[in-house]
């Protein structure tokens, strides 16, 4: 045994022998009455200061644990101060009935409640409200327990002899009822989690004892604080500080110990079920079955009534709050799904360009000795002087297409590998005014107004400016084709930092695109023959890929087609590298 618990061990026998044999030592009354009420408040003030400090210093649903285990233990102390008050201070006998019972009754509830949540089962995702909603539901039941079977006879007709028996039972019910929680709990934990439960468990049992052996000796007339029967009372005060003590000691490792699924719902949640269903069945019991006189049995009805409109309001509350759980497990499901599907797009987006690149390279490599040749055969035609004007424009066309074949193909193999350029930091506005302004130049028709809008300031992006600026024109080209068939519209390009992103938006007010999940497949196109290849937008979607961005495409609700780019943007840097 390490040293620390031997000293423990030792300090707690000697308060022990302290407190039992200091009454016969010092047969003095007030003296006795100073030792039997003091030493269980010290004893309590410690307890509560230990189990405080185990609330700040935990989280989560172990904080819950502790912060319940620190209310029952406040509310022991406030009952204990009342014995200090009248007995030590005002050198009068406790009065009868007195108000420190309810506080004592229900100083129980909150320790059952922590027992019952079993933090090292609980889902940290699922948060504490619903727990705290489960705890105040039990609350509130022994409230209407206490006010329905004990509170009748102690305060509105005073039988002491009835009130005094029915708060026992219920005394002993409620210890009982920790002991077995507790017990389940032991039985069904591990490690540092099962040494508190079994810890608990030893406690209230000890504390079980101690009072019916108070009660006893109260119903005999032969009680008297600070004498023997008081011992087994601090023994169990004792325990309780020495769950704090191992709580204390634990802490870490109750705190790490790793969130297990509970498959059979939380205990503190069936606890609430069956409180809120045994109401309906007091308040029957009340009207239909009581012997009482009909003032006692009109109350007991009430009492059980207000309960069912209290539980039932705190059920609404939590139902309210699961369903705003529901709903956003919903989103969280509904924008996982989309960014699958974004993913899925993306694979095989990788894979058709992976494709395209084979194509093109098995292409290129059977295309270019025949191309070399007829561009050789075409030159060395074009040089001789024995062609006459129209065989030598002959040669020339056949040259000057074989060149063109042959940058063609250099330009599909490029698309294609999407060969990765050098990345320096860039602003992404000039690059889109200047893709803007290029594509302008070319347009005729005054009814068709391009515009760049940039939130300022902005942060770099890490690029290749020339792959960059092929994929703007590319897609302000298509945008202008667009605008072009109907004769008239606008391309608005909104450029903005979102997160950890720079967006680009390119909304424009033309037909729409005829179908937004082909648009970015290899040699897909709605232009006539001739004017597109269908590779433009591919070539667009391997660049962002290249710059580990992301570009999707759909159409406006109020018309036309938005394309939207996000690219990763730079951190700011510090002022240290900023100087360097």
């Amino acid at each position: 045994m390490p040293a620390r618990r031997i000293s423990t061990f030792v300090c707690g026998v000697a308060l022990v022998l302290f407190f039992a044999l200091g009454p016969i030592a010092f047969p003095n009354p007030s003296l006795r009455f100073a030792i039997g009420d003091l030493v269980p408040l010290a004893v309590a003030t410690a307890t509560v200061i230990l189990t405080t400090r185990n609330t700040i210093d935990s989280r989560g649903h172990t904080r819950l644990f502790w912060g319940l285990v620190t209310a029952s233990m406040v509310m022991w102390w406030f009952n204990q101060a009342g014995w200090v008050w009248f007995e030590v201070i005002l050198h009068r006998s406790v009065p009868e009935p007195f108000e420190g019972d309810i506080v004592l009754f229900l100083h129980f509830v909150p320790m059952m409640a922590a027992v019952a949540i079993r933090p090292q089962r609980a889902d940290a995702n699922d948060g504490m409200l619903p727990s705290a909603l489960n705890v105040l539901i039990l609350l509130m039941w022994w409230v209407v327990v206490y006010a329905f079977v004990v509170f009748p006879e102690e305060y509105l007709i005073r039988q002491p002899g009835a009130y005094t028996l029915r708060w026992d039972l219920l005394y002993l019910a409620e210890a009982l009822i920790l002991i077995s929680v507790s017990g389940w709990s032991f039985l069904t934990s591990s490690g540092s989690w099962r040494t508190l439960y079994g810890s608990i468990v030893l406690a209230t049992t000890m504390y079980a004892i101690a009072s019916e052996t108070i009660n006893a000796a109260i119903a005999r007339g032969t009680y008297v604080s600070g004498g023997l029967t008081d011992v087994p009372f601090l023994l169990s005060q004792l325990g309780y500080l020495w769950v704090g003590v191992i709580g204390r000691r634990c802490l870490r490792e109750t705190q790490a110990t790793p969130s297990i699924p509970q498959h059979r719902g939380e205990f503190a949640s069936w606890l609430a079920r069956l409180a809120l269903l045994s109401l309906p069945l007091m308040g029957y019991w009340a009207l239909f079955v009581s012997h009482s006189t009909p003032y006692l049995r009109q109350v007991r009805f009430g009492v059980a009534m207000g309960g069912v409109a209290m539980l039932a309001f705190i059920v609404f509350l939590k139902q309210h709050v699961l369903d705003q759980k529901l709903v956003q497990l919903l989103k969280q499901s509904r924008g996982a799904y989309d960014n699958l599907q974004r993913l899925q797009g993306r694979v095989v987006q990788q894979a058709k360009l992976a494709g395209l690149g084979e194509l093109v390279a098995m292409a290129a490599s059977e295309l270019e000795y025949p191309l070399s040749t007829i561009l050789e055969t075409s030159e060395r035609l074009a040089a001789s002087s024995s062609l006459g004007r129209e065989q030598l424009s002959t040669a020339q066309k056949i040259g000057q297409q074989a060149r063109r074949t042959r940058d063609l193909v250099t330009d599909l193999l490029s698309f294609a590998q999407q060969t990765p350029g050098e990345k320096v930091p860039l602003e992404l506005k000039p690059l889109l005014q200047r893709a803007v302004q290029m594509e302008g130049f070319k347009i005729h028709d005054r009814e068709i107004n391009l515009s760049v809008h940039a939130a300022d300031p902005l942060p770099r992006v890490l690029g290749n400016s020339n792959q960059l600026l092929q994929a703007f024109l590319q897609i302000v080209e298509n945008a202008v084709d667009a605008l072009q068939e109907v004769g008239k519209g606008r391309l608005a390009v909104s450029l903005w930092h979102e997160g950890n992103e720079v967006v680009i938006e390119f909304a424009d007010t033309g037909p729409g695109l005829r179908d937004p999940e082909r648009v970015f497949d290899p040699f897909y196109t709605t232009k006539p023959i001739g004017k597109g290849t269908g590779l433009g937008l591919s070539a667009t979607y391997g660049v962002i890929q290249d710059h580990k961005g992301q570009i999707t495409c759909s159409n406006r609700p109020e018309g036309g087609a938005a394309f939207e780019i996000r690219l990763p943007a730079m951190k700011a840097a510090t002022p240290a590298a900023a100087g360097a």
